[in-house]
């Protein structure tokens, strides 16, 4: 288990427990009562931390090396009924970007997601969870056949950003997005997304326009990281707590500022410290979605979707 530095606290108190234990079967001393104090001291110790994170800290907490990505919640959700589709039928299959149908119960789903690696080697292949254009034109291909079929799409945002490298834009990055957006604002099937770990930049707006839009409690939701806020603004990496603080990017600032429709609760530690509680949140959260949109007409469900993001950021002085 890998402890984040505001974690450290309840690792020592999670060593001396450990300790504790050792000591009671390797002797004859009664250690019940220290054991059941230590843990009270852990519990409470673990509600003042996650009760009272900053954003930078949820930042950290939505990078956890543990945390789950998205193929990991698409196997979680659809058991064997998944079936991964491939290729943008124009460049290539793009690794960053996974997509295909898949079962929750009786009911189908068209998901799609970025996904990263869980070590160098699948970090490589997965390069990083950045997509290339082709990622984002498979992603469209995918929306467009699940609208063909009348098949709600579910997305999951777990991305840095879109991939910035010379071959990319010569591809045509800029405009995959754009042209996403565009077809997502008025695609003819619901789509319910889900941002899952790091929602960054036009990365995550390139499959991240939904009828119903929820955040994971950890996650975060903004134009830039930190980080490279930070670095634009005070020339270095040193004020990322201060950006993160700013750039109000969390999933409380997002239903405040309604970009966002709902906040799925996490475990306390984390969406990695509990992966069933999690996986059947936002399994809960996906069918109630699913079926509050069932029952309205598909046009009203592309109108109120047009009207949703052409009100963001109307205000009146």
């Amino acid at each position: 288990m890998e402890y984040l530095d505001f974690e450290m606290p309840i690792k020592e108190l999670k060593d001396q427990l450990a300790k504790c234990y050792d000591i009671g079967k390797e002797s004859d001393v009664d250690v019940t009562e220290m054991c059941s104090k230590i843990e009270n001291k852990l519990e409470k110790t673990k509600k003042d931390i996650y009760k009272n994170l900053t954003p930078w800290q949820r930042v950290q907490l939505s990078r956890h090396p543990n945390r789950p990505y998205a193929l990991d919640y698409i196997h979680a959700l659809c058991g064997n009924t998944f079936m991964e589709l491939h290729g943008d039928r124009s460049v290539k299959d793009d690794k960053a970007m996974i997509g295909g149908l898949g079962k929750i119960g009786d009911q189908s789903f068209m998901f799609i997601g970025q996904q990263k690696g869980y070590n160098t080697k699948t970090r490589q292949y997965r390069n990083f969870g950045m997509a290339n254009p082709e990622g984002y034109r498979k992603a469209l291909r995918l929306m467009r056949m699940a609208e063909k079929f009348r098949i709600p799409v579910v997305t999951f945002v777990d991305t840095p950003g879109a991939y910035p490298g010379l071959e990319a834009e010569e591809r045509g990055q800029g405009e995959a997005i754009a042209r996403n957006i565009f077809e997502m604002c008025r695609l003819n099937t619901p789509i319910i997304t889900i941002i899952i770990g790091e929602g960054a930049s036009g990365g995550a707006l390139g499959i991240g326009v939904g009828d119903r839009v929820l955040m994971l409690e950890n996650s975060w939701y903004s134009v830039i990281s930190p980080e490279n806020c930070s670095s634009i603004l005070w020339r270095s990496w040193d004020q990322k707590e201060r950006a993160a603080e700013a750039l109000k990017l969390t999933a409380d600032d997002g239903i405040k500022l309604n970009i966002v429709d709902g906040i799925i609760k996490e475990p306390s530690g984390g969406a990695h410290s509990n992966r069933e509680e999690t996986f059947e949140a936002v399994r809960n959260q996906i069918m109630t979605a699913y079926k509050e949109l069932n029952t309205q007409e598909i046009s009203t469900i592309v109108n109120d979707r047009m009207n949703k993001y052409i009100n963001m950021g109307v205000y009146k002085e």
